[in-house]
């Protein structure tokens, strides 16, 4: 053997756990779930094909799934821009020279890092009508608060302030290194010709951590539209259905009533929305997402 074909076959032999992982863990079951997306399977009876008709009833006749379907889009709406907003603050925040600067990075990293199941039930506590911290705190100030997790008008709200409980993870750290990133340069030419903190931060720090802000809203909008723990265990779906979020009805129709192939056919509706809200942020990333290197080839 040549000794071109033997590096040839060693590479092919490195590779080798990683395509049958995919093939296994990734390719396979994203096979399965299509096939049993046009089937029906309660996973008693072997699978029964019916073509589109899960997709139909979905589409058509499933009210549940347009109620999951509103709930998610207005979970993601709110959430999105302001765990996007809250992390970048977090992150100027503690981009600052301050004392024990480590320090306070590592606690604001810390929450996200608690189990889920665990601060949620933190959250239910606080969010508790009757003797719960943030009522007791809201009648302090003279103001009544709701029923929260007991009201349909509040409990999207209220799993909403719970997802900020987490802007002090990876995102912040991203936008943390992307400020790291910015040249100090830009900033001492921006203080010679007059610009206020406002101007510095609008003109320099925004432009130069696009990137960052880009990619955590890809993964933003993303996670929001999988979000399943903590209306699982906070509400599960009520009251009113009004937190039966997309993830949530799919969990139930596949562990609960046993419809395989109707939860794959809404697995793949959802794959399909968060191809088509990926796609557009792509496409409008040409608008406002700054590359230096690639603005700098153009330029030459």
């Amino acid at each position: 053997m040549s000794l071109r074909r033997r590096k040839a076959l060693l590479g092919y032999l490195y590779i080798l756990p990683w395509v049958i992982g995919f093939l296994v863990f990734i390719l396979g079951p994203l096979l399965a779930a299509i096939y049993l997306s046009l089937t029906e399977f309660n996973i008693v009876r072997a699978p029964r094909f019916v073509g589109f008709a899960n997709y139909e009833k979905i589409l058509g006749r499933d009210d549940l799934f347009w109620t999951s379907l509103v709930n998610t889009l207005y979970f993601t709406i709110f959430s999105v821009p302001l765990g996007i907003i809250g992390s970048l603050l977090c992150a100027v925040l503690l981009n600052q020279k301050l004392k024990a600067q480590a320090l306070f990075r590592t606690l604001f990293f810390i929450p996200s890092i608690t189990p889920v199941v665990a601060a949620t039930l933190v959250w239910i506590w606080i969010f508790q009508p009757d003797f719960g911290l943030l009522n007791y705190a809201l009648s302090l100030a003279g103001i009544t608060g709701p029923k929260w997790f007991g009201n349909p008008d509040w409990s999207k709200p209220a799993l909403i302030l719970m997802a900020l409980w987490t802007i002090g993870g990876g995102r912040m750290l991203i936008f943390l290194a992307g400020l790291q990133g910015v040249p100090v340069e830009f900033y001492e030419a921006a203080v010679v010709d007059g610009a206020t903190s406002w101007h510095k931060f609008w003109h320099i720090t925004l432009p130069m951590i696009s990137p960052a802000m880009f990619f955590n809203l890809v993964l933003a909008i993303i996670s929001s539209f999988q979000v399943f723990t903590v209306a699982y265990v906070g509400t599960n779906g009520g009251p009113v259905d009004s937190t039966l979020f997309y993830v949530l009805y799919l969990f139930r129709r596949a562990f609960q009533f046993f419809e395989m192939g109707y939860a794959a056919a809404l697995a793949w509706i959802l794959f399909l929305i968060l191809l088509v809200f990926t796609y557009l942020q792509f496409r409008s990333a040409s608008r406002w997402v700054y590359y230096e290197g690639e603005r700098e080839g153009k330029a030459w």
